[in-house]
């Protein structure tokens, strides 16, 4: 499917969502579908200025950081992008809320990579692979998921969208060895040869296998022993 431009991707991610047929009215997650063929000339992604951003929650509190991008492409026909591979480093994750070096940021950082999360001795990467798009009109609306109450709430969908999304991308992402099918608003921009997109989204962790602390599993949530299931995604990205 094409991604057809209007004023101005992702984030894409996108991060992280739902089938291409699926009524265009909020983020969703479904199974892996087949990945757009990629037509026209292909753009080298700028893994300087591509990132995914990231924001997971407990009810005590939040931390935050990024995951580098390294290699990737886009295809684009005219005006219009038919076809994305996006590539991601997880073990480069970093936390800016934590001091790079202190003894918490060590134990954070670890227990990430570790199997309780990204498993990342035996999947380092990520990979979002694009599988269409729509226009994003001026009916549509994002829904936002009803989350369990704290000081921490995690952020709604509708929070995390670009101001004037343009698109609504879906492309499958692989991490920890599982992959899903993700849709979610996206504002595109395509000059010059060059195409940048900003997104923000909710995805639900455990579609993936990170479940250490699954809040399904907290028998008394009142207790604060659990971390949100909800992570938020922020993606910029940028290839010529």
């Amino acid at each position: 499917m094409k991604l057809i431009k209007q004023t101005g991707l992702f984030l894409a991610s996108a991060l992280l969502v739902a089938a291409c047929g699926a009524p265009n009215d909020t983020v969703e997650t479904s199974e892996a579908q087949e990945v757009a063929e990629a037509t026209g000339i292909t753009l080298n992604l700028d893994p300087q200025v591509t990132t995914i951003a990231w924001t997971g929650y407990k009810p005590a509190g939040k931390h935050f950081g990024k995951i580098p991008a390294t290699t990737g492409t886009l295809s684009v026909e005219g005006d219009q992008i038919t076809g994305g591979t996006f590539n991601f480093d997880i073990t480069g994750l970093v936390i800016e809320d934590l001091e790079e070096g202190s003894e918490n940021y060590g134990k954070l950082w670890g227990h990430l990579q570790s199997p309780d999360f990204f498993d990342a001795a035996n999947h380092p990467t990520a990979t979002f692979e694009i599988t269409g798009a729509e226009p994003f009109t001026s009916d549509d609306m994002i829904a936002d998921k009803e989350e369990f109450e704290t000081e921490f709430t995690p952020a709604a969908d509708s929070e995390l969208s670009p101001e004037a999304p343009t698109h609504w991308i879906s492309g499958n992402l692989t991490m920890r060895g599982n992959t899903k099918n993700i849709k979610f608003p996206a504002t595109v921009n395509i000059a010059n040869g060059t195409v940048t997109a900003k997104a923000g989204f909710n995805i639900d962790r455990t579609a993936w296998g990170l479940s250490y602390g699954d809040e399904a599993d907290a028998v008394d949530k009142a207790k604060d022993q659990f971390i949100y299931n909800t992570v938020s995604l922020q993606l910029d990205v940028k290839a010529n």
